[in-house]
């Protein structure tokens, strides 16, 4: 049995901040792969497929975390912190909506 933890991480960008978002999010990537216990951590968008018609936030963080503790210790790093503050709170901040999910493969 596996103690990972596979995290979903999706958001919504405000108007206009697709890009913006993207980019902020794609610099929090190498900062969290030095950490211990990220097996991996990648923002991705959503692309087209007619085979994917799904529903859902349009850029997506793909993460796994060698166990809850390591997930959650990332969780409260400052800079992780600091941009759920300044891009999903924030009024000005380029996140419209977000939902963060954590799952088991046990």
């Amino acid at each position: 049995m596996s103690s990972k933890v596979y995290c979903i991480a999706e958001f919504l960008p405000k108007a206009g901040q697709e890009q913006a978002l993207f980019e902020v999010l794609r610099a929090l990537e190498p900062q969290t792969l030095r950490e211990d216990g990220c097996i991996q951590y990648r923002v991705t968008r959503q692309i087209a497929s007619s085979f994917a018609e799904g529903t859902g936030f349009p850029i997506v963080f793909n993460e796994i975390w060698q166990d809850m503790n390591a997930f959650e210790e990332h969780c409260q790093k400052d800079y992780i912190v600091n941009f759920f503050e300044q891009q999903c709170l924030a009024e000005n901040g380029l996140a419209e909506k977000w939902n963060v999910r954590v799952f088991s493969d046990q």
